[in-house]
């Protein structure tokens, strides 16, 4: 029999009656919600459409049909379930409940309104970039707002990057911070000013950008820690450091010439390096060779004075004596390389007729050449 042939009780719909739909059911229950109200209407009349000829629902059918639909709406009202990769995290009335961690699975939980599950995806690795939106590989753009950043020596600098994140405590990532992608996002931000502003433009364009994103690293956690927000940082990933837009072709002017001076610096001291060592050998040998002669020379004198000096002793020993010997070793001195011919006036030397050798003055006296 339908619903609304129902005597006694006043019915279903009107729902101030003692009994429930089949005529039993708790006493003195209160009005039921418009939106209970609506739900079970509109079952009513799907049930209607889909029995043969759209008449009457018979009791039994009606009973194990509300049977049924009770069931599921208790399986979703009291389980709640947790996919893996998540936690669960159960508040009562509002209340952290740390005992009531959900893990991966099926759980009993009270109903909505009394018992609710928040739930965290744990284990998933979530990247925040900064200073663009998304990949700027995949249709991303930049944002100069965030991306451009003052350096140590006053310059400016276009940054972006990529901070990889994980949640290690559920609680604490729900409840320590209002919006934890925001925070991640504002505290990565804060972190490479501070680090990008103590280092010059030259080396955060070259070879400090692993040290950059480690110490980025390093900062986020620490502030991230003492907000308590359950974040792990995993990796600092630098897409772009770069010279602004407006300034490029300047700075690549600045930095060849600047790499040219370099190159001429380095050739300079190659070059000293070489010369250098040359001069500084020469001048020793130089030095050495001086040093030599000045001993030769001293002991030349030295060895002429004692000579002297002895001579000395014997000239006043024999003054006559000394004075042929040292005529005769003068001459020996003298004469002793030169070609000559000794006559001796007792043996016949005024009959010696002297004449001159032609062939051997033509010979001294013709020009070099042939000529």
């Amino acid at each position: 029999m339908p619903w609304s042939n129902q005597s006694g009780g006043g019915g279903w719909k009107g729902g101030s009656g003692g009994g429930g739909p089949w005529g039993q059911g708790p006493q003195g229950g209160g009005p039921r919600s418009p939106e209970l109200e609506e739900f079970l209407k509109r079952s009513q009349d799907k049930l209607k459409q889909a029995l043969p000829g759209g008449g009457g629902i018979p009791g039994p059918v009606l009973f194990f049909g509300a049977l049924a639909l009770a069931a599921v709406i208790g399986f979703y009202m009291f389980t709640a379930s947790i996919n893996s990769g998540e936690i669960g995290v159960v508040t009562r009335f509002g209340k952290y409940i740390p005992e009531r961690l959900m893990t991966p699975g099926l759980h009993w939980r009270l109903p909505p309104g009394i018992e609710n599950v928040d739930i965290v995806q744990f284990t998933a690795v979530r990247v925040t970039p900064v200073g663009m939106t998304g990949s700027l590989n995949r249709g991303g753009r930049s944002l100069p707002r965030e991306s451009l950043m003052l350096t140590g020596d006053e310059n400016i600098v276009d940054l972006e990057f990529q901070v990889q994140w994980s949640v290690t405590d559920a609680a604490a990532f729900l409840f320590n911070i209002q919006n934890p992608e925001v925070t991640v996002k504002e505290v990565a931000e804060s972190a490479m000013r501070e680090v990008i502003g103590q280092r010059d433009i030259v080396s955060i364009i070259t070879k400090d950008r692993p040290m950059i994103a480690t110490s980025v690293k390093a900062l986020m956690q620490d502030t991230l820690d003492r907000y308590k927000a359950g974040v792990l940082i995993k990796e600092i990933q630098l897409q772009k450091t770069d010279p602004p837009e407006p300034v490029i072709e300047a700075f690549n002017d600045v930095q060849k010439a600047q790499t040219d001076q370099e190159t001429m610096r380095n050739e300079a001291t190659a070059y000293a390096n070489k010369v250098v060592p040359e001069a500084r050998g020469e001048a020793e040998r130089i030095l050495q060779g001086a040093q030599a002669y000045k001993e030769k020379v001293v002991a030349d004198a030295n060895g002429q004075t004692s000579r002297f000096t002895r001579i000395y002793e014997e000239y006043k020993k024999a003054p006559e004596v000394t004075r042929r010997r040292m005529f005769l070793e003068t001459m020996e001195q003298v004469l002793g390389g030169m070609d000559k011919v000794i006559i001796d006036n007792k043996a016949g030397g005024n009959g010696v007729v002297p004449y001159i050798n032609l062939q051997e003055l033509s010979r001294s006296k013709k020009p070099e050449g042939g000529q």
